[in-house]
């Protein structure tokens, strides 16, 4: 069979007034400061705005659309994604994992079975982690989808960038992520400038990918046909600055299909051992 699916990956810079956004999309990464003034911009699950205009987006362009948003559930906060069907039907939501300012969420690895294909989704700082994604492809994810804000870190100093370290995890490990799972992958991260009132400028790198399932990239934003992937140059291991980055997207057409059966010949889920990794169920490797 030939199951040919299209992925796109966005990035664009944010700013507080929301119908400047690109489609009305939220608004600044606030939770760089511990102030209550933007709990208020949460909103709960079931009637949020911004999901019911994605809802609507889908449904006119019969597309599955990834929403994240700042949930509100009674005294709890969480950053959250809510998966959209091709028809507007709301599949459910995965929450951020992690438990930096937001309450850390409860939903597990989520998988979503939408109208071209089970997505899976780890948000963040989530990606990171390669159990993250091997969650995902256990529970049958046939796309991995990482939407993510990552930049320069509040008050860290030019020579202290996590740019290096961050561009290498996207091309290496992230991408490995994609060859070690046999599972196509879309990263997305935002771009631009931005600094609340209390808090220092945040940079954000964006470098929003396709890759295949070999570990290859497919598609990047601001690569060209002759320099395919934002490679990283350090000369003299001197720190490389992060790069202006640009908006746009990409997009990559893969066959589902033909990728389950080369994940299958490979054998990666057969030759697995899961009464050896005990240690990965413990937070400091402890067998007891």
């Amino acid at each position: 069979m030939v199951r040919k699916v299209v992925l796109a990956a966005t990035q664009f810079a944010c700013s507080e007034d929301k119908r400047a956004n690109a489609e009305l999309f939220e608004g600044l990464y606030w939770c760089q400061v511990q102030e209550k003034e933007y709990f208020s911009w949460s909103a709960p699950f079931e009637g949020h705005p911004l999901i019911s205009r994605f809802a609507q987006l889908a449904r006119e362009l019969r597309v599955v659309l990834p929403v994240p948003f700042f949930e509100r559930a009674n005294n709890a906060y969480f950053n959250s994604v809510a998966m959209v069907d091709a028809d507007g039907s709301v599949l459910g939501r995965g929450k951020y994992l992690e438990k930096f300012y937001m309450s850390p969420g409860d939903t597990g690895f989520r998988v979503f079975d939408t109208a071209y294909g089970k997505v899976g989704i780890a948000i963040c700082w989530d990606q990171w982690f390669p159990e993250a994604a091997r969650a995902l492809a256990l529970q049958g994810a046939e796309v991995l989808l990482f939407p993510t804000a990552i930049g320069s870190e509040p008050g860290t100093p030019p020579q202290s960038s996590s740019y290096p370290h961050w561009i290498r995890v996207q091309q290496v490990v992230v991408v490995g992520h994609a060859g070690s799972n046999l599972l196509p992958l879309v990263a997305s991260n935002r771009i631009g400038t931005e600094q609340l009132p209390g808090a220092s400028p945040t940079t954000f790198y964006g470098g929003s990918f396709i890759a295949g399932h070999q570990g290859q990239i497919l598609a990047q934003v601001g690569a060209t046909s002759s320099s395919p992937s934002l490679e990283l140059s350090l000369p003299g291991g001197n720190p490389h600055p992060a790069p202006a980055p640009l908006e746009g997207f990409v997009t990559a057409e893969v066959d589902l299909d033909l990728i389950a059966a080369e994940r299958a010949a490979w054998g990666v889920f057969r030759d697995r051992r899961p009464e050896l990794y005990g240690p990965l169920a413990t937070l400091g490797g402890s067998r007891a």
